[in-house]
């Protein structure tokens, strides 16, 4: 990357902007988003360890679609190696399906429906796929009516074999939005997931993240107390692909020793630590035996740090000097927080990270680990917290004594409790991230980059004033 000016201040995303340059990259579609990392992610998304956002749903679906999520650190061992369990075992291209048996009411499909994205319900008598049922079918009646009363039962089978394309030929000939995908050899017809029109669409732009057993990817977070070592030998015998060593202090002697701990018991594992916002500290937390560095202290939409302590470094300095750094010793770096926008992603990229995380961004979407609640006005919202926040600390330390607890709690750097509002047009975690690799494949097109790679090899960023920012936000209505 290239800067038009040296600033004599650190910078936040909105204060930079990327140049256009010459470009020979025909389509956007010529753009190949894998990360430099080599963790296996074919889209620069990480879902952040956050307790709301980061569960099966959402590790599932992020990586069939690319990107890899990290489950939080509080999750208990075994419950973890369950949720790595089951992600392992979810098809790579085809969605996972709810399903009910036709006895069931339209209460208890309404009470699952909102868990995925593509909004039906597989009924199932003796394990084969005999109905479905859409929050349409419920106009009219009520919800203690029984399912195979207002089911659709004209069902179109998809077979497993079939290229994307023509799975979504079929479904527009037949007007369905939604099919479920049975296994032919199977005497019963057994039920392999669900594939919708536009799932069928996104097969044929996205690469699912996966191991070299073809299993989707997932990562796990290991906090720096208690025995980070065991931990995290236990979750790479069950599965994680990744293991984020992770505190909000990560320069400090104990993480480092962590680090060590975690590299000595296991010497092929991937491991990313964190947080800083150094070179010092990049190079410190490598030298300890970490591959990828988590850059970000403060600019979660969550996260009070700032406020509360003046500590923190605005994100897109952070991530220049941290992605510099590791890559002189031959390592990566992961830009944690701050994103509000696709813009702030690509300015990401272009100041050296190889991926991205995500947390508060997505908290409000279907597949986030948080319950679906609806407000006085009836619209959906789900509830999402800081990880240092006083709500996170109660569940991290719910093994320790009252006492301990008590005093922990009195410190806090993270909002409780914030309502995060499904978009009624884009509810899905899928929609955002069709929003966000359309916008960076968009700028690396206008930067002549057909890679990551070339991305950041080639990206120009110039400094702009808050009017400048301004001036590039659209107008909804006159002026």
């Amino acid at each position: 990357m290239r800067l038009l000016h040296k600033p004599d201040h650190d910078l936040t995303y909105s204060d930079v902007f990327m140049v256009p340059s010459l470009s020979d990259v025909a389509s956007r579609m010529d753009v190949d988003l894998s990360t430099p990392d080599g963790i296996g992610t074919t889209i620069p998304l990480v879902v952040s360890n956050m307790t709301a956002v980061a569960g099966r749903r959402m590790a599932e679906t992020v990586a069939r679609r690319g990107g890899v999520a990290i489950l939080p650190q509080d999750i208990p061992v075994d419950v973890a190696g369950r949720v790595v369990a089951y992600v392992k075992k979810c098809h790579p291209v085809f969605e996972t399906p709810i399903t009910l048996g036709p006895d069931a009411t339209i209460g208890d499909a309404m009470s699952l429906i909102h868990k995925r994205a593509h909004g039906a319900v597989v009924i199932v008598d003796d394990g084969k796929p005999v109905g479905v049922f859409t929050e349409h079918d419920q106009e009219g009646v009520d919800r203690f009516t029984q399912l195979h009363a207002v089911m659709t039962r004209n069902l179109h089978h998809v077979d497993p074999d079939v290229d994307p394309a023509t799975a979504y030929e079929q479904l527009e000939e037949m007007r369905l939005n939604v099919a479920p995908v049975v296994d032919p050899a199977s005497n019963n017809g057994e039920l392999l997931g669900v594939i919708t029109r536009k799932g069928a669409l996104r097969s044929t732009i996205y690469r699912p993240a996966v191991d070299v057993e073809g299993r989707l990817l997932i990562g796990v977070a290991v906090g720096i107390n208690g025995d980070p070592a065991a931990r995290a030998t236990e979750l790479s015998r069950m599965g994680a692909d990744v293991l984020v060593i992770d505190t909000a202090h990560g320069h400090q002697t104990r993480t480092l020793r962590a680090v060590e701990a975690v590299r000595s018991a296991l010497p092929d594992a991937c491991i990313v630590a964190g947080n800083v916002v150094t070179a010092d500290g990049t190079r410190e937390l490598i030298a300890a035996g970490a591959d990828i560095i988590k850059v970000g202290v403060g600019p979660g939409a969550m996260c009070t740090t700032r406020m509360m302590t003046g500590v923190g470094r605005p994100q897109f300095s952070a991530v220049l000097e941290c992605s510099a750094e590791a890559a002189r010793l031959g390592k990566h770096v992961w830009a944690d927080g701050g994103v509000r926008f696709p813009r702030d992603v690509a300015l990401a990229l272009a100041g050296g990270a190889a991926n991205v995380m995500f947390g508060s961004w997505l908290a409000g979407t279907y597949e986030s680990a948080a319950d679906t609640l609806r407000d006085p006005e009836g619209r959906l919202y789900k509830e999402s917290f800081g990880m240092a926040s006083n709500r996170a600390v109660k569940n991290r330390t719910r093994a320790e004594s009252s006492f301990d607890r008590a005093r922990k709690e009195l410190f806090e750097e993270g909002i409780s409790t914030s309502r995060m509002y499904l978009d009624s047009e884009r509810p899905s975690v899928e929609d955002i991230i069709d929003q966000i690799v359309a916008g960076l494949r968009s700028a690396c097109t206008y930067a002549g980059a057909d890679s990551v790679s070339a991305f950041q090899e080639r990206a120009v960023v110039g400094l702009q004033s808050s009017s400048g920012y301004d001036e590039g936000r659209p107008v909804g209505v006159s002026w």
